[in-house]
């Protein structure tokens, strides 16, 4: 294989000839080609692995929303179908994902991050001069284009981690989706423990962190995280086995992590500041822990090396004598994929598609669709949490937003990896774990209706785990129907569900539902107690999941097929000795 080298672009391995090479990027030469020698080794992968995970950590600040809503709508004296709409808009800022997905295949790792980084530290900072009362609030339109860029520094955040690590850890899609999804999850619940430990859930101070703490993050990410020229690449055994203590220890941490969290909101220890600072710094080593594994993979590969080049020594002459052979026999099977290509109209699903070819499939509508009913129903409660525990006498709704990033963090990293299992293990199809969240989901909906004491508790924990599932098995299934060829793209225009189920389900179901439930306070805006305020909203929403889990068999049953194949490629596949 010939040495891949940097040359101010980022690189690609061979079998991706045919994609457009990325533009330059502003850092000299040497220090590009010194990183990319550092993504071309395994540890250098992992490395870059571990700072996606660090970055996944600080993207999920667009569920959060509910953390501040309440003091930007005292502040602006808004209705709640305003409050709504700011919420829409701030989702609507994920529709412009489209463009980190076109530049997913223009620009390098690096530059997607640091558009990212910026936008969000404009559009959070924006935000916290506003509810910190540094300056006048912004007319209503200049609030929804604030929040707008705000949710889109995510796309560009996501983007970048989801398709450089899906490419760097392709026979490993689930674990790897599932475990970056994971992280997204409980994001929500680091930044709010965190603010409620040190800043007694003040949300000026919340927001300055959701500004400053991602920029930082993602400097740092830029330096490692880039596609490896090695992705594609067949491992031997020993290398599977490392990859797989790694996609366990990284798992183990997460689960430390989230336990650990959760203790924190269960005891209450932010009453106490002495206490809270502790938790701040255990926190924070659980955090950097997932460091140790590239640690891990450096020593072990030193020693490796040191083996295989003795054994390479061995080789070279049994190659030589097999190079002319091998080079006719592939210089036949490339003429015979020519033929076939131009006898090939249409990509069969499992294969790589453009965007237009991907529209035009019946899976990718029922996908579509399917994902709108479970994110869109998902995304009203955790825009309207706020209002939901103020609804139902609660003066505190921290813990519910906590609760539902914990628990989505549980439902992503674990729906990850067993979907993963089941494929090896009989080929069952991904979707229907997405079929059986929805089900759940809906069930989750009728609790939080009846408004039984605890019911919020048990709705916010449910409609987390669920919420996680959608979300962590729906990436891989995209990249294992359409391919990984576009995959930035199609995954963009996929959560495309995102603004338009906060739109429908969020700003006008929940917002015109609950005004017409309310009542005029002094200020000009409206409140509403009782269970009846977002009753009927529940019910809609659970006959929407049940829409949702229709769709999801039916996927389930037109991919059968392809997950069969999938399953006979996974065993068929025998790692070199």
């Amino acid at each position: 294989m010939k040495e891949a080298r940097w040359e101010g672009k980022d690189a690609r391995e061979e079998g991706d000839a045919g994609e457009e090479e990325k533009l330059s990027f502003s850092f000299s030469v040497d220090s590009m080609d010194a990183l990319h020698g550092i993504a071309g080794t395994s540890w250098g992968k992992w490395l870059g692995f571990v700072t996606a995970v660090w970055v996944q950590c600080i993207s999920g600040n667009n569920y959060t929303f509910s953390n501040y809503s309440d003091a930007i709508k005292t502040l602006m004296g808004l209705t709640q179908l305003q409050l709504n709409s700011l919420s829409v808009a701030k989702d609507i800022g994920k529709a412009f994902g489209i463009l980190a997905g076109l530049a997913s295949d223009k620009l390098p790792t690096p530059a997607i991050l640091l558009i990212g980084s910026v936008e969000g530290l404009l559009g959070y900072g924006a935000q916290w001069l506003v509810v910190s009362k540094t300056i006048k609030p912004l007319p209503y339109w200049q609030m929804c284009v604030v929040l707008c860029m705000g949710g889109n520094s995510t796309t560009w955040m996501n983007t970048a981690v989801l398709v450089t690590c899906m490419r760097n850890f392709r026979r490993n899609r689930g674990p790897v989706s599932g475990i970056l999804k994971g992280y997204v999850g409980l994001s929500t619940a680091i930044f709010t423990d965190i603010c409620s430990a040190l800043f007694a859930d003040d949300p000026a101070s919340f927001l300055l962190m959701l500004s400053i703490v991602p920029a930082v993050v993602c400097g740092f990410a830029m330096l490692f995280l880039r596609e490896s020229p090695k992705s594609g690449e067949v491992q031997d055994e020993e290398s599977d086995r490392i990859d797989g203590w790694c996609f366990a220890a990284i798992n183990t941490l997460a689960v430390a992590i989230a336990v650990y969290l959760l203790g924190f909101d269960l005891t209450g220890l932010s009453s106490n500041k002495y206490a809270s600072k502790v938790f701040v710094a255990v926190l924070s080593i659980f955090l950097l822990s997932p460091a140790s594994v590239p640690i891990y993979v450096a020593i072990t590969g030193k020693k490796k090396k040191s083996e295989l080049d003795v054994e390479a020594r061995l080789l070279i002459s049994h190659d030589n004598t097999e190079t002319a052979a091998t080079t006719e026999a592939s210089a036949a099977v490339a003429e015979q994929a020519v033929e076939l290509d131009k006898v090939k109209k249409r990509p069969e699903i499992g294969e790589d598609h453009t965007i237009v070819e991907a529209v035009k499939t019946t899976e990718f509508w029922v996908l579509f669709v399917s994902f709108l009913c479970g994110v869109g129903t998902g995304l009203a409660v955790m825009n309207n949490l706020g209002q939901m525990g103020v609804a139902m006498g609660y003066s505190d709704v921290s813990i519910f937003v906590s609760m539902t990033s914990i628990w989505g963090f549980f439902g992503r990293i674990g729906s990850g990896t067993i979907s993963e299992h089941f494929i090896k293990k009989n080929g069952l199809p991904r979707p229907i774990w997405n079929a059986a969240s929805q089900i759940l989901m809906a069930i989750g909906y009728v609790v939080m209706a009846l408004a039984l004491p605890g019911s919020l508790f048990i709705g916010s924990i449910v409609v987390g785990i669920c919420y996680g599932v959608r979300l962590a098995v729906s990436v891989p299934t995209a990249s294992e129907l359409f391919g990984l060829k576009y995959y930035g793209l199609i995954y963009n225009i996929l959560i495309l569900n995102l603004p338009l189920g906060s739109f429908l389900f969020s700003g006008l179901l929940a917002g015109l539902l609950y005004d017409s439930q309310a009542t005029k306070t002094p200020d000009g805006g409206n409140t509403c107690v009782g269970a009846h305020c977002y009753r009927l909203v529940f019910i809609i929403m659970s006959f929407a999941c049940l829409v949702g889990f229709g769709l999801d068999l039916l996927l389930s049953y037109r991919t059968r097929r392809l997950y069969l194949k999938i399953h006979a490629s996974k065993r068929s596949q025998r790692p070199l000795k």
